[in-house]
């Protein structure tokens, strides 16, 4: 047996060129392949339309592949070899809008996958929905409803009742998308510390760059049924595969380059070759620039000028216009305050930039 033979009879979840097509228009999911490892996060990252939700739904059972096949903990379960259904994969799902029972208490939703427990062994169905509860933190709250739990527990009970089967992937529908911003940024970190306890491995679907980051192990940037590009949140961040990565992970500028005896140059000046993490072809690219990798600083005669300023805390973030009309956006911390209608120096400071064929992308 060869080492990736080995390593997909260990994997808890392999797609090979999963296709789903319906009757008008391009392909909603188109030849995707991936593998998922026991504990492994894996986030489905991408706009509205491009996929996600769908290539969540052919791993559920929900909807049916035209083409490929999906393995689960090294069994078939849709492709040439039949297909099997959702309640049979033995899977966990965490909905968008948590779909909880009204009339059952934390503990009654909990345990309400775990029927068989329930009739076989009524003792240990009461451990295994206490030892997910206590899990996700919800202990003493057991007996509450849905509706007297705030959204960001019950999206919790939601989780653990996902856990308590004890199922080796969880599938999450955007699970924290119904949670105010201030709640939704504390329960990222909260639902990844969870699912490592639990130590299932996990496919989530999000819009949310940051959540996608903060969450995951890995990170598939999908966009027109493919994905663009499977890397780790670092990696995403500083080797942008394409110029449709580096804008949507790192809300990049980009900047016309030409290429020069000394490097690349710009209207913020020449960018030495070292600086690059790629070498593009041609003689003209668009330069990635992240909105951190530029410096500011007051100057009469400077490249720009400051035209708006949002103060957020820890930071401004400044939108600055160049000579030639372009417009960047850059970040600072709170101790750079500068007035709009200023004029400025900009500078590009970062050692890691990217850049790509200008076109059509």
């Amino acid at each position: 047996m060869t080492d990736a033979a080995a390593l997909l009879d260990l994997a808890i979840l392999h797609l090979d060129c999963v296709t789903r097509r319906y009757q008008t228009g391009p392909a909603a999911v188109d030849r995707v392949t991936l593998t998922l490892m026991q504990g492994e996060l894996l986030a489905l990252l991408g706009p509205s339309g491009c996929g996600k939700t769908t290539l969540l739904r052919l791993i559920a059972g929900l909807e049916v592949p035209n083409e490929g096949a999906i393995v689960l903990s090294g069994r078939p379960v849709a492709g040439p070899g039949g297909w099997v259904p959702p309640e049979r994969r033995q899977l966990g799902m965490v909905f968008q809008d948590y779909a909880l029972f009204p009339h059952l208490t934390v503990a009654q939703n909990v345990g309400f996958g775990l029927d068989r427990l329930r009739k076989q062994a009524p003792q240990q169905m009461r451990d295994r929905v206490a030892e997910a509860i206590a899990l996700v933190g919800l202990e003493g709250l057991e007996k509450r409803y849905p509706h007297e739990l705030s959204g960001g527990q019950q999206q919790r009970v939601a989780l653990a009742r996902s856990i308590a089967p004890q199922p080796s992937l969880i599938l999450l529908d955007e699970p924290l998308s119904n949670l105010d911003a201030r709640v939704r940024q504390r329960l990222r970190q909260e639902v990844r510390a969870i699912l490592k306890r639990a130590g299932a491995a996990a496919v989530f679907v999000t819009h949310d760059r940051e959540e996608a980051m903060a969450i995951a192990d890995r990170v598939a940037v999908m966009r027109r049924g493919q994905i663009e590009q499977l890397d780790s949140p670092e990696g995403l961040y500083w080797e942008p595969d394409s110029r449709f990565v580096a804008g949507f992970v790192a809300e990049t500028n980009f900047l016309i380059a030409t290429r020069s005896a000394q490097g690349w140059q710009t209207e913020l000046g020449i960018i030495l070759p070292e600086q690059l993490g790629n070498d593009p072809p041609g003689d003209r690219v668009e330069l990635a620039i992240r909105q951190t990798d530029v410096t500011l600083e007051a100057d009469p005669q400077g490249n720009g000028q400051l035209l708006e300023r949002q103060f957020l805390g820890r930071e401004y973030v400044y939108l600055v216009q160049l000579p030639s009309g372009e417009r960047l956006q850059v970040v600072t911390d709170w101790r750079c305050k500068l007035e709009p209608g200023d004029r400025v120096h900009l500078k590009i400071t970062s050692p890691r930039l990217r850049a790509f064929p200008i076109g059509p992308d």
